[in-house]
């Protein structure tokens, strides 16, 4: 009895340490996408361990989940998406997370709805093209966090603290730069509608050539309508995306050269999906700047080549 009782004592702190561990580790977050992940973990600091499940180049208006991501959702702590329509085959998974009693925000319709361009009574998801509506999900997503690590609180309110200012100087930064383009070349021309906060932003006519979901298909006269609109506006350059195959944007270039106007392909754009994880233009105000700096560029403005904090690949 008694050798059973001395095993027993030094075995005891053998079994508390791997319980102290999954005691003190800090929570899995899991965000849907990186405008929301990156930040998330910019906010969380070491309160959270925040993964993306979709990645570099992957379009979220027609991602399908598979078993292993359905998984990893039921496994999180807590799970931040997007919303308003954005990953739209993502939300019975979404759904069956939220059923389970796990904790989910939906941090794009965190926005308040007068914010939010609406056509035909339903809400362009792309709000993280606008860095001022960016701020006010960033504010969601802190105070989620918080809840979810009440001790972290504090620090977690600095880290937003911080974030929002960089987003402030971001923003007039990117306003000042994209002023310097000429009043007749204000015209953004992309493979699909997801600039419309970024143009009214910034002051910039905004074509897309599909709608604001990729779901939707370009059609002949959709391609037809924007060549008249290069020609007739002198537009020197129209921007693919790093998400969206570039097909319809080489019919335009191709279409303005059959008519007698070139215009070139200025550049590719962050619109669903930042750059690569662990880069400055994987972050969200590397995206932003990237986009800013392309743009100004390309459209005959004024900016530096290597951007709002001189990071930008040269």
């Amino acid at each position: 009895m008694r050798l059973i009782a001395r095993r027993a004592l030094l075995a005891a702190p053998l079994l508390a340490v791997p319980m102290l561990a999954r005691a003190q580790a800090a929570p899995l977050v899991l965000a849907t996408i990186a405008m929301i992940g990156e930040p998330a973990q910019r906010l969380a600091g070491t309160a959270a361990r925040v993964e993306t499940l979709l990645g570099e180049g992957v379009d979220p208006h027609l991602y399908r989940p598979t078993r292993a991501d359905i998984a990893r959702l039921l496994r999180a702590d807590l799970v931040l998406y997007h919303g308003l329509g954005l990953e739209g085959r993502l939300r019975d998974a979404i759904g069956r997370v939220a059923a389970s009693g796990r904790p989910v925000l939906a941090v794009g319709e965190a926005v308040p709805r007068d914010s939010l361009i609406v056509e035909d009574g339903t809400p362009d998801p792309h709000v993280w093209m606008d860095p001022t509506l960016w701020g006010i999900a960033a504010d969601s997503i802190a105070a989620r966090l918080s809840a979810l690590r009440p001790a972290e609180a504090p620090a977690i309110q600095g880290n937003l603290a911080a974030f929002r200012a960089e987003l402030a100087a971001l923003g007039s930064w990117a306003r000042a730069a994209m002023a310097t383009i000429p009043r007749e070349r204000r015209v953004l021309v992309t493979a699909h509608d997801a600039f419309a906060y970024f143009g009214r932003r910034y002051e910039l006519a905004v074509e897309g050539i599909q709608g604001i979901s990729t779901d939707s298909e370009a059609g002949v006269q959709r391609i037809r309508d924007l060549v008249d609109l290069l020609v007739a506006r002198r537009i020197p350059a129209v921007f693919a995306e790093t998400s969206v195959s570039d097909r319809n944007i080489r019919a335009l270039i191709e279409g303005a050269a059959a008519r007698g106007h070139r215009v070139v392909l200025g550049g590719s754009l962050f619109s669903d999906a930042m750059g690569a994880p662990g880069t400055y233009e994987g972050t969200y105000i590397g995206m932003i700047d990237h986009n800013v700096t392309t743009i100004v560029r390309a459209l005959g403005g004024e900016v530096a080549p290597r951007g709002f904090q001189g990071r930008l690949a040269a």
